[in-house]
C-alpha cells in the first residue's frame, strides 16, 4: 500500500462510499481504484487527483497534503546511487532486501529518524 492509497481508502471509507461508487463517479473502472488504494498502480495523474479532491469536497490544506502523497507514492522505487559513496549504495541495497522483513514500528523509527536528518542537513 502506499500513502496516498492509504489516505484515499481512509477518505472513502470515512464517508461510507464503496470503492464502485467512488470508481463510478470519477470516471475510472473500480479495478483501478483498487490497484490505486493497494498500492499496485502509481501515483494518479494530476487531473485524476483534481478529480479526488473535488470528490470529497476537501479544504486546500488537506489537498496540498495529498498532493504530496501522491508525490511520494510511487511503489516500485529505483534509488540511483552512482556518483554516491560505497555506503549510500550499501544503505540502498540493505533497505532493498530488508524492507519486507521490517515490522511497522521499525519502519517507523527508521523514517522519522531518516526525515529529521534530511532536515538537520537542509539548514547546514
Amino acid at each position: 500500500m502506499t500513502p496516498f492509497g492509504e489516505r484515499v481508502r481512509e477518505l472513502r471509507e470515512a464517508r461510507g462510499v464503496t470503492q464502485k461508487e467512488m470508481a463510478q463517479a470519477l470516471g475510472v473502472s473500480a479495478a483501478y481504484l483498487s490497484a490505486l488504494e493497494h498500492g499496485k498502480r502509481g501515483a494518479p495523474s494530476w487531473v485524476l487527483l483534481q478529480k479526488i479532491v473535488g470528490y470529497f469536497n476537501i479544504i486546500w490544506d488537506e489537498a496540498d497534503h495529498l498532493q504530496r502523497l501522491a508525490e511520494s507514492s510511487h511503489p516500485r522505487v529505483v534509488i540511483d546511487t552512482a556518483g554516491l559513496s560505497a555506503n549510500a549504495t550499501l544503505l540502498a541495497n540493505r533497505l532493498a532486501m530488508g524492507i519486507a522483513r521490517l515490522e511497522q514500528e521499525d519502519l517507523e523509527v527508521l523514517l522519522q529518524t531518516l526525515q529529521g536528518m534530511i532536515r538537520n542537513g537542509d539548514r547546514r
